[in-house]
């Protein structure tokens, strides 16, 4: 399994070996503990359930599920060999490595009640004198007809609080005694967030082609006409 759930801390920069900056958000990744094992037979899919982060208060239920870990965050991953993991297992940072690709998803900010400007980049009107419509709306659609709206017409509304996944996210460094992830990059929400990290591919570096210029260098001259 190559997948864990964690928690965002924040962002900083860091230094590569060539002295440059590398923005990179700072994620709590692990250690989660597996809470159930899913069957086929008993479930109908293979999969495990695991937990993350501690909880104050479970009620009667949750404390008879969650004997060996009181986790606040639940989730299940599907595996396709359930009978390898054990109940109270600890699946821990090691399963990333350095330069590993990975997705992030987690809840955007919520941004309240905005306007279309704001929510869906329309254009204003003037901002002259005599104008009314400087950041209004605007018209929905024609009168009779069609006579209604169209659905998916953007409209001012709720933005933000949704979930967004970050695809293609380098892994700058590892650190296995903190069970910190520093992901080079952006991961959305705030800091606190709980986040799901998934290993995607391995990052391969660009390949470094000759400029045309330096190619037109490298050409050999040739002075004078060679004779018949």
């Amino acid at each position: 399994m190559t997948s864990l759930l964690g928690q965002k801390i924040g962002m900083t920069q860091i230094f590569d070996e060539a002295g440059n900056i590398i923005p990179v958000t700072v994620v709590e990744a692990g250690p989660c503990v597996v809470t159930q094992l899913k069957t086929t037979i008993n479930d109908g899919y293979d999969a495990i359930q695991v937990g993350f982060g501690q909880s104050k208060h479970l009620n009667r239920p949750q404390q008879g599920h969650l004997k060996t870990a009181k986790s606040r965050f639940l989730k299940e991953f599907a595996v396709s060999k359930p009978e390898e993991y054990q109940v109270g297992q600890e699946i821990k940072l090691d399963v990333f490595k350095l330069n590993d690709v990975v997705s992030v998803t987690a809840t955007s900010i919520g941004k309240g009640f905005q306007g279309t400007i704001k929510r869906h980049h329309h254009h204003r009107g003037p901002m002259s004198h005599g104008s009314k419509s400087h950041r209004i709306t605007g018209s929905i659609g024609a009168g009779t007809t069609p006579g209604r709206v169209f659905k998916g017409r953007g409209m001012a509304g709720h933005m933000g609080a949704a979930q967004v996944t970050q695809p293609s996210l380098r892994i700058a460094r590892v650190d296995t005694a903190r069970n910190l992830l520093l992901l080079a990059g952006a991961v959305p929400g705030k800091s606190g967030n709980l986040v799901f990290i998934r290993k995607t591919g391995e990052y391969k570096p660009p390949v470094q082609t000759k400029h045309a210029a330096d190619k037109k260098a490298e050409k050999p001259t040739i002075v004078g006409k060679a004779k018949k």
